[in-house]
């Protein structure tokens, strides 16, 4: 009893450091190079509401590979704690890092607190363990924390189901759609906003979602692609091959984003693309980018969300590459797939019975003897080939969305991780 009056109390506590109603915008800047990793302040600013969650506000679902922590300065109580990953760290493992030193924007958003604060950001490697941090102190006070006056874009609600105080708020946001294309990017969100809610476990949590449309213009139509030579005027200044990849779509300007967003309650972004071409990309609370035109479009929406909302790690791999972003005594942070190094904080609970770890592809046909009727291709087990690895990394399922654009939906295990979240994130308290 003592214990349970102990946590009512310094929740309400967090609560009265943080009565102001306003959200507080971090940007900072990472640098570094393959081996190096720094990170800068660059501004704070400051807007009415918060549209950020209410509840389980010092904890976070998954580690992420950094985390963002706002302290009380004299009392220490934690009054805000959020995961994340970055393009930086993405970026850290490719062939340029190795020879160039760059720089990538990045923003944050927490609750405006009501008394001094401290604030402290890391970032982990891929081994664990802290690769950088930085502390600094917030000032509510503060003269040189820019006060914004939002002028909220054109936008409407495809989904509205309360306010953002109760829901998770998700902007759909046009990239590359002109003044004459917005109708169209309306129907391209309503396409983008049902997909997403036809899968599993979306479609039970519904009611815990508002989906708003951001009709931001462009003065070209469509998005950059470097590789052809062509750069376009967009909103977002989104561009294909990151990374010299031709399918990855990002946008590396996240302050102009988020200038463009104030004024709209949202948590999550999901950047629709005007363009046919395949490709996209989804960063853990950070941002989903995909195009909107391709046919793929829908399964692509949903699995890119999968990783910027649900935390999910992608289930393909390369059969003749073993590309080192997963240790084999290290376990990954992503809840669909694991190194087996701690097994047991994953899916162990939901293995059927005599189901081998690892599993055997074809052990489908030795359970399908012991259960007949079952499709051997909707076994939970532990298959070899993940996080772009072909060894040593597990998945739980044969197939799901996180691994092709054929799969049927999430499965079970999937699921059952962005169930967490959600609840995470909307539970009464």
């Amino acid at each position: 009893m003592k214990r349970i009056i102990f946590a009512i109390a310094a929740l309400l506590l967090s609560v009265s450091m943080m009565a102001q109603d306003k959200t507080l915008r971090i940007d900072y800047i990472f640098s570094g190079t393959d081996k190096t990793q720094e990170i800068a302040l660059d501004e704070m600013s400051s807007f009415d509401g918060w549209a950020g969650r209410r509840v389980n506000m010092d904890e976070v679902p998954v580690t992420g590979n950094g985390q963002i922590v706002m302290t009380a300065k004299e009392s220490g109580v934690v009054l805000y704690r959020q995961s994340f990953s970055t393009l930086f760290q993405e970026w850290q493992t490719t062939e340029e890092a190795t020879r160039v030193r760059k720089s990538f924007e990045n923003v944050f958003l927490l609750p405006m607190p009501s008394v001094k604060a401290e604030v402290r950001i890391e970032l982990y490697g891929f081994k664990g363990g802290i690769s950088a941090s930085m502390t600094h102190e917030v000032d509510p006070s503060d003269i040189l924390i820019r006060q914004i006056a939002p002028q909220p874009a054109p936008h409407k609600y495809i989904l509205e189901n309360g306010s953002a105080e109760k829901c998770i708020d998700v902007a759909i946001v046009a990239e590359g759609y002109t003044a004459d294309e917005i109708e169209l990017f309306y129907k391209d969100a309503s396409e983008a906003v049902e997909a997403i809610l036809a899968h599993a476990p979306f479609d039970a949590y519904k009611d815990r979602f508002n989906f708003i449309a951001v009709a931001l213009p462009s003065e070209d139509s469509g998005v950059s692609v470097p590789g052809e030579g062509l750069w376009k005027k967009t909103a977002l200044g989104s561009h294909f091959n990151t990374f010299y990849m031709d399918r990855y779509l990002t946008t590396l300007r996240l302050r102009n984003m988020h200038d463009k967003l104030c004024g709209i309650p949202y948590e999550h972004i999901v950047i629709l693309a005007n363009t046919d071409t395949y490709g996209g990309g989804g960063i853990y609370n950070s941002y989903t980018l995909t195009t909107a035109h391709h046919p793929s479009f829908k399964p692509v929406v949903v699995h890119e969300f999968g990783h910027s909302f649900g935390a999910l790690a992608d289930e393909y791999y390369y059969d003749d590459q073993f590309v080192e972003y997963y240790y084999p005594d290290t376990e990954p942070w992503e809840q669909n797939i694991t190194t087996l190094f701690d097994f047991e904080s994953k899916w162990e609970d939901m293995l059927p019975k005599r189901v081998s770890i690892p599993t055997r592809p074809v052990e489908g046909n030795i359970w399908k003897s012991f259960h007949e009727g079952v499709d051997p291709n909707s076994v939970i087990g532990v298959y070899e080939g993940a996080g772009y690895q072909s060894k040593g990394v597990y998945r739980p399922f044969p197939d799901c969305r996180m691994k092709t654009n054929a799969a049927e939906g999430f499965c079970p295990v999937c699921q059952r991780a962005i169930a967490r979240i959600i609840e995470f994130n909307t539970q009464e308290n």
